[in-house]
């Protein structure tokens, strides 16, 4: 950071530079593209959270049946037989091998599509991230700027990179009217 600063006070006392900024944290979150998809991953998340709770009511259906079995055993008013007990243990045993074969299912599935979302998520929001930078490096050409500057960056330790900048402009509001046209 302090090299840059040199490179720059040194280059500005031999020319006189044209510098703008930009917010790219608001041309992110203030891009429509960025509205959209977003929508679009939520709509998602809600799909697989329905789907895992009609897998989970499965699951607990599971839990009550076993539940009422134990009951049965358990209830001594109840005569049953050694071969009713015998009956109500393996069918015990089966659900609860069920169960337990539906829940490592869920999970798995779960822990899959909530991969799959978040992998498909990175992918486009990293290419809203190029197309903004596209578009800075674009005005960057045409309005023949020197530098253009992230005003919403931050160091290591939270402190702005750009603290005070005077006399220069402000990209941020045309950038994001021109990109919102073109999503349009």
């Amino acid at each position: 950071m302090l090299s840059l600063f040199v490179l720059l006070s040194g280059s500005l006392f031999a020319q006189n530079l044209k510098i703008a900024t930009v917010s790219m944290e608001r041309l992110f979150n203030d891009y429509d593209l960025t509205a959209e998809i977003q929508r679009e991953i939520n709509i998602e998340r809600a799909r697989i959270q329905k789907e895992n709770n009609q897998k989970l009511a499965d699951i607990r259906s599971i839990d009550k049946q076993l539940q009422e079995i134990r009951e049965q055993l358990d209830n001594e008013e109840l005569d049953l037989g050694e071969k009713k007990k015998a009956e109500l243990m393996k069918e015990m045993s089966e659900l609860s091998q069920d169960g337990i074969h539906k829940e490592r299912e869920r999970t798995e599935y779960l822990e899959r599509l909530n991969n799959s979302l978040n992998e498909k998520m990175k992918r486009q929001m990293r290419g809203i991230l190029e197309t903004i930078k596209r578009a800075v490096e674009e005005r960057a050409k045409s309005g023949n700027y020197d530098y253009i500057f992230d005003a919403s960056g931050n160091s290591k330790q939270g402190i702005p990179f750009v603290i005070h900048a005077r006399e220069t402009t402000d990209l941020t509001d045309s950038l994001l009217d021109e990109l919102n046209k073109v999503s349009e």
